[in-house]
């Protein structure tokens, strides 16, 4: 695949560049390892700053930002404006946070005393996707700038012009040299990389396939890893809760944000038989009633999908479901235009011989099964290979909390659609990946915990165990 911006709404090609040599690639691995040894010993509080400076000058260029995220992904702009406020509170909360996050763990004990002291563990590559080009960067690079770590991006082929950009608002910020380096490299090299010996851990957020490669390189290698991978969300209807029209507003939500293209959104509903019908009439007209055009113009609420190989994968998933049976309710057709635009689509009458019942579907099809009750929703919900993030909407909140003890999943939102702050915890389980982003935990997965314990010079020697 090209390193290459490619306009999503017209199928252009905007600007090329050329992929970094292997002599290049180990020239950056060599200046990040130099520059870890004195960003390390950098005092917290200049590490909060660089993340403060970095996190206004985001927000300050965010005209420059959102226009080239939805060039380069096909984003709509109100969803791009959003995403760089995201992506610069994450970097203001690890600025003010940061330092407490990190600060020594006191351990009681009889004689002398103990510490738990988190330190970082080195340089370290970060494999990101094209659908969030900034949120998914910053919340693996925030907290680790933070804990003193440094880090190498090899952002998708697709976003060349993000990355560029995301490096010189580091570079502008004050980041030395190697603390922050941008690597154009296709996927085949990643293995290669991590391999050195001067990479300490690597986080991807990707495709199950990405990260199972990945994730076996690096326990080759016995380093540590993060994946946060694909996700078919449940969206589970006990009831209304009273307000019909809110239930398929935060439905069309959960499932069009960024045209479908997110890991957490809402793929899978699982509605109650007595409202089955009237959900499925609502959710369809209110995607029916979705305006497709061109992503930079405001009042566009359905652009392109990311790429063209996106809408052919997306088309081959749901042409097979109405193949062997499903029924599109509205959509279920490539948009009639040039670009990579699919229709808004709900699908219902899936079944477990079709791809849509069991893959992933990254785009705007929605699939609406009925369920008898919460016991029903659960064992279908649960019957999936991913466990990232679940929807449940109930007037009854306790039943609802009971319900989401009972979901294979990292994360449950309740009475909102499955989102994302920078104060929560973002991860999942099962083919969803391992490991945890943002809060208190991202700090913490490219950690050295080490304990420091320190008794009198005049105490007993013990024996010892391991």
């Amino acid at each position: 695949m090209p390193i290459a911006t490619i306009n999503p709404a017209d199928n252009s090609t905007v600007k090329e560049f050329e992929e970094f040599t292997d002599q290049h690639v180990d020239a950056a691995i060599d200046a990040a390892d130099i520059a870890y040894a004195s960003w390390r010993a950098t005092d917290k509080r200049e590490r909060a700053a660089l993340l403060a400076r970095a996190a206004q000058l985001l927000a300050d260029r965010s005209d420059e930002f959102a226009p080239l995220l939805t060039v380069e992904m096909g984003k709509l702009i109100g969803e791009s404006r959003d995403e760089v406020a995201l992506a610069s509170a994450i970097l203001q909360y690890y600025a003010e946070n940061g330092e407490k996050m990190t600060a020594d763990e006191t351990i009681e004990v009889e004689n002398g005393s103990a510490v738990v002291r988190t330190s970082p563990i080195g340089t370290l590559l970060g494999v990101m996707p094209w659908n969030f080009p900034l949120y998914q960067v910053v919340r693996f690079v925030g907290p680790n700038l933070m804990l003193g770590n440094t880090v190498l991006i090899k952002h998708a082929s697709s976003c060349p012009q993000s990355a560029l950009a995301l490096e010189k608002l580091f570079a502008d910020a004050g980041a030395p040299e190697g603390v922050y380096t941008n690597l154009f490299v296709s996927g085949n090299k990643i293995s290669r990389i991590i391999d050195n010996p001067k990479i300490k851990g690597v986080s991807l957020t990707g495709s199950e396939r990405a990260g199972a490669s990945v994730g076996e390189r690096a326990g080759r290698n016995i380093k540590k890893a993060v994946l946060e991978l694909g996700g078919s969300d449940p969206f589970i209807v006990l009831d209304d809760g009273g307000d019909f029209s809110r239930l398929i507003e935060g439905a069309t939500t959960g499932r069009m944000a960024n045209t479908g293209q997110s890991c957490v959104a809402a793929k899978r509903f699982f509605v109650q038989r007595d409202l089955y019908d009237g959900f499925v009439s609502g959710l369809a007209d209110a995607l029916g009633h979705l305006r497709l055009g061109d992503p930079l113009d405001e009042s566009t609420t359905l652009g392109p999908l990311s790429s063209e190989q996106a809408v052919e994968d997306l088309e081959e998933l749901v042409q097979d479901a109405l193949d062997k049976g499903a029924t599109a309710v509205v959509g279920g057709h490539r948009a009639g235009r040039p670009g990579a635009y699919f229709e808004a689509t709900v699908l219902t009458g899936v079944t477990e011989n079709m791809r849509a019942f069991g893959e992933e579907l990254f785009g705007p099809v929605a699939v609406v099964y009925a369920i008898a009750d919460a016991d029903d929703a659960v064992e279908k919900a649960n019957a999936s290979n991913f466990g990232l993030g679940a929807t449940i909407f109930s007037g009854d909140v306790d039943a609802a909390k009971s319900v989401a003890d009972r979901l294979d999943s990292g994360m449950v939102w309740i009475n909102h659609p499955t989102g994302t702050a920078p104060e929560l915890p973002f991860g999942g389980t099962k083919r969803s990946g391992f490991g945890r982003e943002l809060s208190h935990y991202g700090i913490g997965e490219f950690a050295n915990r080490k304990l420091i314990r320190t008794l009198p010079k005049d105490s007993k020697i013990t024996g010892v165990g391991g």
